[in-house]
């Protein structure tokens, strides 16, 4: 077994931590720091293999060589073309893998199409570094189709339905249809949201959209608190319409929770036009912000803790038609610096990335680099 370049991975190596000092240099121009985090990025051969994806490998590093050229396209320019080309190529062979799977009938799977390792991660970075690109074309065209329903087993699923468990400790017989930003539903209605915002749309991609939106409409369970949905679906809850595999919501995260699928919902709504759906997708956002559902964040982290819940609500009050999101940021801020750090340097669960979330909170305006975009919210 070859082990990965640790200095590779977004989510909890250098090149996450990268990102913190890249934002950094590009707001005071000091680049030292960044340029030797960098180099610890590339210290060992750069990975395009069968596990190169967003967060690991060419992606990841062409993906913060892209933040570190944010003020300046000259900046690491040949390395970054260089890159282009191995992504362009493994991004070729994640979808003819991905396509065999959708012609001989066999389930997905979250390395197929998720935003870690799959093809909405890189259709993030396509985006922004070739959103004219054929290939962006191509894995648009592959999520469009992903978004329908097929059948397995006798029983209707939805296209992104996966035969495998969301966690070994968590059991889905069966298999299960994500709804979370990371590996699910959420994470590729805000891809396809995000391109039609860019002006890039392919045919059935407005429809694939709206398809999505009634989907977690579909599943939205309304309460005192405010409306929730399932982190995923089970045969058991498709066969009988109605929720049975929770009793209860979720942390409200960016990863799996109501904050990441109220910001791809009010992505979908802004893309297709639809005032009324995106001031409902607002005020369910709003309603997941106040002190009795930011309590159980027991973590700092961008993941699944308040880090992840501040980037979020930072990036759709921006867009929001209504203040209600902006009025609670102030005591999101305030949260950042009451729980202890994460790990060493890492952008998900670690210090790297709640810094960045802090970065905002203190400047009160949008990441120079947009760091973000690989959270999918912007």
């Amino acid at each position: 077994m070859t082990l990965q370049p640790a200095g590779q991975s977004l989510a909890n190596g250098a090149a996450g931590h990268a990102l913190l000092h890249i934002e950094r240099a590009l707001q005071n121009g000091e680049w030292d720091k960044a340029r030797t985090v960098i180099r610890q990025v590339v210290a060992e051969p750069v990975d395009s293999g069968v596990n190169a994806g967003l967060y690991y490998g060419a992606p990841a590093v062409a993906f913060v060589l892209n933040a570190a050229s944010a003020d300046d396209r000259s900046r690491y320019s040949d390395a970054s073309r260089t890159l282009d080309q191995h992504v362009k190529a493994a991004v070729e062979r994640k979808l003819r893998h991905a396509a065999a799977a959708m012609r001989t009938g066999r389930p997905t799977a979250f390395a197929d199409y998720d935003l870690f390792k799959g093809l909405t991660g890189f259709g993030v970075l396509l985006l922004t570094r070739a959103p004219g690109s054929e290939v962006l074309g191509k894995i648009l065209t592959h999520l469009v189709r992903l978004v329908r329903p097929r059948t397995s087993d006798g029983l209707q699923v939805p296209g992104w339905w996966v035969d495998h468990h969301p966690d070994p400790t968590l059991p889905t017989p069966g298999g299960h249809a994500n709804l979370g930003m990371a590996h699910g539903a959420a994470g590729i209605l805000a891809l396809l949201a995000l391109a039609s915002r860019a002006g890039r749309i392919i045919d059935g991609q407005q429809e694939a959209i709206e398809s999505l939106a009634d989907f977690f409409d579909q599943w939205r369970q309304d309460s005192s608190a405010g409306p929730w949905w399932p982190q995923w679906l089970t045969c058991d809850d498709l066969r009988s319409g109605a929720l049975t595999s929770h009793t209860h919501s979720g942390r409200p995260s960016w990863c799996y929770g109501a904050i990441g699928i109220t910001r791809a919902l009010q992505l979908a709504a802004e893309a297709t036009g639809q005032k009324f759906r995106q001031e409902v997708a607002e005020e369910a956002l709003a309603a997941n912000l106040t002190d009795r559902h930011l309590d159980r964040l027991d973590t700092p982290g961008l993941c699944h803790g308040v880090a992840g819940v501040y980037q979020t609500a930072y990036r759709a009050a921006r867009d929001a038609r209504h203040p209600s999101i902006a009025e609670r940021l102030p005591a999101l801020a305030a949260r950042l610096t009451t729980l202890p750090d994460g790990d060493a340097s890492g952008l998900l669960t670690g210090a790297a990335g709640i810094a960045l979330a802090a970065e905002t909170a203190r400047r009160n305006v949008p990441p120079v680099s947009d760091w973000d975009r690989c959270l999918l919210i912007t």
